[in-house]
């Protein structure tokens, strides 16, 4: 069972008992282990098999965590998870998916309305009865509509960390129960699209039946969909479905090609194979007079006979790369090489885990060259945001951890809050003592897209912003983007010298792709930070760089890739581009 899976199980227990309006310690003690189980380093079935004592000597895993962890890993479910599951109606959970609406509101709709589904919320909102009850009115009842709304539109997507471990779980699965020849993930998890609706498998073996007797018994399959002779179709414990197809080698390439996608793209190789008297499939490509197969192996073989320099798999969604490799133009695209540092994260000083000192050895360990230290401002209370004079404290202890640690350049920072109106919650008398601002939205999010703009372009007038942090809002297959003029944004960064973060948390990958490229075709230049609240979250920046690649961004359009000399004339605004 993986971290995830364990973690949420917890946060469920948690929602549950808060439903119940149960005891506060417990609730707070199920969420706190839901949070430190996802963030860790390690896997907890590896430490249950191998060393127990590794998890029990971590804060806030007692010896009753401790139990249901290994039940959970055994067995595969927990006691106490399933005797609240039947304390609850099993429609009301999947409530907990929408956006701004928690365990209280949700025990409120219960007792009050004996609401316990999806659809009779929407009908409650629907006939107005939400409005009476405490602390709702209309506007709560039209958010409530719209949260249903998104909840639906994103149903059945994973996020990408999820769709890669998955997909990396499976491979070394079947790797462990039959001799594979060749091996590989496709579809979207390939591609690195910012979701996943589903998991592709592909492989060559010597005894292809029993791939996919294996595939079928995997111990996280739920159903089974399909088992033929060569393809297999499962859905896994969490709902995600993933497809096993088993291929001659001759063909690896050509269904890895095929397979990986999109559909966008493939048509456009496919009508240009015509024009070149091709007929190209999952199986190979082949001459249209005779039938001859030409290539087939080796997917690079299909772009070379086609004339075009190899495409990766990032860009291929039909916006152009095969116009622009026939034309020897595709970027160089940036490289998890390429980065020398991480300008935002997050200590213990507001809502982070771990100190200055060892965000800074974590990023030297990363290979990088500086970080930023970014706490959050006083604007976001629940996170203990920092006044001014916090700050200042802030800003000692940093230049005395950059003092102490040689190894690493430790720039001053904040993550400070655009207000309603555009204003930043924090002076800028003591803004300009920082190496390093970045300015995000964090309240207020459904504004219209005309009051959203005009809020963020007056935060990107203030001289002393140097990063517009997660630019749209969005949370993935949870909160929609808040509606928002980006090509004005992004025009107002531009005049002013402000850069756009590619937040790199997975939950987030914010920008996008498409306006990474809109930002880089209109001359803004970009960062792609992790975001980091512990040392084992600046492992996310493999994402960000994932939706840079998506958004055809080279190492020249990113900032955290330059030296640090170079770095410091952007952030003083001396060199833009």
């Amino acid at each position: 069972m993986e971290n995830k899976d364990v973690a949420a199980i917890f946060a469920e227990i948690a929602d549950i008992l808060e439903i119940q309006e149960g005891n506060p310690f417990r609730i707070r003690s199920f969420r706190r282990a839901a949070q430190i189980i996802e963030n860790l380093s390690f896997s907890v079935s590896g430490a249950i098999q191998e060393d127990p004592e590794k998890l029990r000597s971590i804060s806030g895993i007692g010896k009753g965590t401790l139990q249901k962890i290994k039940e959970l890993v055994e067995t595969g479910r927990c006691q106490e998870h399933e005797k609240l599951k039947q304390q609850v109606p099993p429609s009301l959970l999947p409530m907990l998916e929408l956006q701004n609406l928690g365990p209280k509101k949700i025990s409120l709709f219960w007792r009050e309305l004996n609401v316990s589904s999806l659809e009779e919320l929407e009908e409650a909102a629907g006939q107005q009865k939400l409005r009476t009850l405490p602390g709702m009115g209309e506007k709560s009842e039209a958010k409530i509509l719209k949260a249903i709304e998104d909840y639906r539109r994103m149903q059945g997507r994973f996020q990408l960390d999820d769709g890669i471990e998955i997909s990396e779980s499976l491979i070394a699965y079947l790797e462990s129960k039959i001799s594979v020849h060749r091996i590989a993930a496709a579809g979207s998890v390939r591609r690195r699209r910012d979701t996943v609706g589903d998991i592709d498998i592909l492989v060559t073996c010597e005894d292809p039946q029993k791939a996919i007797s294996a595939f079928v018994q995997h111990p996280d399959a739920s159903q089974v969909l399909a088992s033929g002779d060569t393809k297999a179709s499962i859905v896994l414990r969490r709902g995600l479905q993933a497809d096993l197809r088993v291929l001659e080698d001759e063909s690896f390439g050509a269904a890895l090609q095929y397979f990986t996608g999109s559909k966008a793209h493939n048509v456009a190789l496919r009508e240009r194979a015509k024009r070149m008297g091709y007929k190209i499939n999952e199986y190979g490509l082949f001459q249209t007079r005779d039938g001859e197969k030409v290539a087939g192996e080796e997917e690079e073989d299909i772009y070379r006979l086609l004339e075009l320099p190899f495409i990766p798999p990032e860009i291929r969604e039909g916006r152009g790369e095969i116009e622009q490799a026939e034309k020897r133009e595709l970027p160089l695209l940036i490289e998890g090489k390429d980065i020398r540092g991480d300008l935002h994260m997050h200590t213990e000083a507001t809502d982070g885990k771990d100190s200055i000192e060892e965000m800074a050895t974590a990023g030297a360990k990363a290979g990088y060259d500086y970080i930023a230290i970014t706490d959050h401002s006083k604007a976001l209370a629940m996170a203990g945001g920092l006044d001014e004079e916090g700050l200042l404290r802030q800003i000692a202890k940093i230049d005395q951890a950059s003092a102490e640690n040689p190894k690493i350049e430790i720039l001053k920072g904040i993550e400070v809050d655009i207000l309603a109106e555009g204003e930043l919650d924090l002076s800028d008398e003591v803004l300009s003592k920082l190496d390093v601002v970045v300015a995000s939205v964090h309240s207020r999010f459904n504004l219209s897209a005309k009051e959203m703009t005009s809020r963020i372009c007056h935060a990107l007038e203030n001289r002393y912003v140097n990063i517009l942090g997660h630019p749209t809002g969005r949370l993935l297959t949870r909160r929609e983007p808040y509606s928002v003029e980006m090509e004005e944004v992004i025009e107002k960064a531009r005049e002013n010298r402000v850069c756009l973060e590619i937040n790199a948390h997975p939950s987030r990958l914010d920008l996008s792709d498409v306006h990474c490229r809109m930002a880089s075709e209109m001359g803004v230049l970009l960062s792609i930070n992790s975001d980091s609240h512990n040392t084992q979250m600046l492992r996310y920046m493999q994402y960000g760089i994932f939706t840079a690649r998506r958004g055809w961004l080279s190492s020249n359009d990113v900032i955290n890739t330059y030296p640090l000399e170079r770095l410091r004339k952007v952030l003083k605004k001396e060199e833009y581009g």
